[in-house]
């Protein structure tokens, strides 16, 4: 049986817990001890279990990330970004999924099934009620919101209201004064997430151009390929003088772009599209696109929480830059 943090602590002099403290790299820990233990450590050729490692500190070495959804490809990349950052740092993650409806009902978040079973709390692209965030703070964990959050707590997100001000701007260059939009959800009104963001700079860049915002030229579409479909049906139907379509997201855009090619439009040269998140796909169908990177705000998000949890002084508002990325599916207004 190889050597055990009580035989270091031994050899060393010093206790198990400052042993335990100048391994794992922790403050409080005076340079000469750290590296008396380290000597010794190595000299008995000690390796910490992780098990043990993990009930002397009372962690569990596991982050929870709770989620909307694993398949759209903003949570998808974000989530990639996050496991692979911290399975690096030796933690696991315990995801939990909430299936939001386009009303946004959901199931409330359970503090109970996160008590004791995680070391910190990653909130990914989950509008939460006050309630819940309250119940959240109660768990005195670190807490880190990725994308929708308030200013109130440690907060990763992309500048949304550049995104829709650089769209906007873009099908005005290019003379479009009749622009549909595809939102994601009416329902979603709470004030920083990422839908009311980009609603309201949409708006204020269409004022600053002299064009009317028409409650006639928006739809909704729930960030999903199928919702830009059945949106984009809808404001054709409903208003076929639109000249572009601006989609709150790229898989609200691939939608409407097959909603076109079925009713015979071409595109650009009838009718313009653009949207908004920078998806692999882009290139080949040719989508004009505000791009973002999510896998490195999952890394972001990631990051925090292990600073957070060595007692290291965070900013508490990350904010990822975002720029356009013209494509043939965007041109001069016909005519």
């Amino acid at each position: 049986m190889g050597a055990g943090i009580d035989d270091v602590a031994r050899a060393a002099g010093v206790s198990t817990a400052t042993v335990s403290r100048a391994l794992r790299g922790l403050p409080n820990v005076r340079e000469e001890t750290r590296t008396k233990v380290l000597r010794v450590a190595s000299q008995l050729n000690y390796a910490p279990s992780p098990s043990a490692a993990s009930l002397a500190s009372g962690r569990t070495r596991t982050i929870g990330l709770l989620t909307p959804s694993f398949s759209r490809w903003f949570h998808r990349n974000v989530v990639e970004g996050a496991e692979r950052t911290l399975r690096s740092a030796g933690f696991d993650v315990l995801l939990h999924a909430f299936d939001v409806g386009s009303d946004m009902t959901r199931r409330m978040i359970d503090t109970g099934l996160l008590r004791r079973r995680v070391d910190g709390v990653l909130v990914l692209g989950l509008p939460l009620a006050a309630t819940e965030i309250m119940d959240l703070d109660r768990l005195d964990l670190p807490l880190v919101f990725i994308g929708a959050g308030s200013p109130q707590h440690v907060r990763v997100h992309m500048d949304d209201r550049a995104c829709s001000t650089l769209a906007v701007e873009h099908l005005v260059a290019l003379g479009h004064r009749t622009i549909g939009q595809i939102h994601a959800s009416a329902a979603d009104t709470s004030r920083w997430s990422p839908a009311r963001e980009r609603a309201d700079a949409a708006a204020e860049s269409l004022a600053a151009a002299g064009i009317e915002n028409d409650p006639s030229l928006v739809e909704y579409g729930d960030f999903t390929h199928e919702g830009g479909r059945g949106a984009a049906a809808r404001l054709l139907d409903a208003r076929p003088d639109i000249t572009a379509v601006y989609a709150h997201s790229d898989e609200m855009a691939f939608g409407a772009l097959e909603v076109l090619r079925d009713r015979g439009l071409r595109v650009p040269e009838e009718i313009s599209v653009i949207g908004v998140d920078g998806h692999e796909l882009n290139e080949l169908v040719g989508l004009s696109s505000v791009a973002q990177d999510a896998q490195a705000q999952g890394e972001a998000g990631a990051t925090l929480i292990l600073e957070m949890l060595t007692g290291a002084p965070v900013g508490s508002d990350v904010l990822f830059p975002v720029s356009l990325e013209p494509r043939r599916s965007t041109g001069p207004v016909p005519g």
